[in-house]
């Protein structure tokens, strides 16, 4: 059996962040750019606070079966959940979204390179 990757996002909204967290959060901007974003195991926090309140989580998981995806997801938010909460960051409206790797369309370079691997 192969061993299927999982990109878990986890979106959610800062919530009455008092005006020491929000300057704290501003002088770390910087690390949790949007254009550094990456799925990683343990997680990586993207926000433009300057922007909006909202901030995503992305992580990298994996399982065997097409229905570890489930406990993946329930992972992820759980580690969102303590990271925020560890911090003392209120947070409001987390949800999660999910994509087995394995199920995700080529794209055409990767097609391209499959038929010419097969000729």
């Amino acid at each position: 059996m192969s061993t299927r990757t999982f990109r878990i996002t986890v979106r959610g909204v800062f919530d009455g962040l008092s005006t020491d967290q929000r300057a704290e959060l501003l002088a770390r901007a910087a690390q949790h750019d949007v254009l550094r974003a990456a799925f990683t195991p343990e997680g990586h926090l993207s926000y433009d606070l300057a922007a909006r309140s909202a901030f995503t989580f992305r992580f990298l998981d994996s399982g065997e079966e097409e229905e570890d995806i489930l406990e993946a997801s329930e992972r992820a938010e759980e580690a969102a959940k303590a990271w925020l909460t560890e911090r003392g960051y209120g947070y409001k409206n987390l949800r999660s979204q999910a994509e087995d790797l394995s199920q995700a369309p080529l794209s055409k370079r990767q097609r391209r390179a499959a038929a010419l691997k097969n000729l």
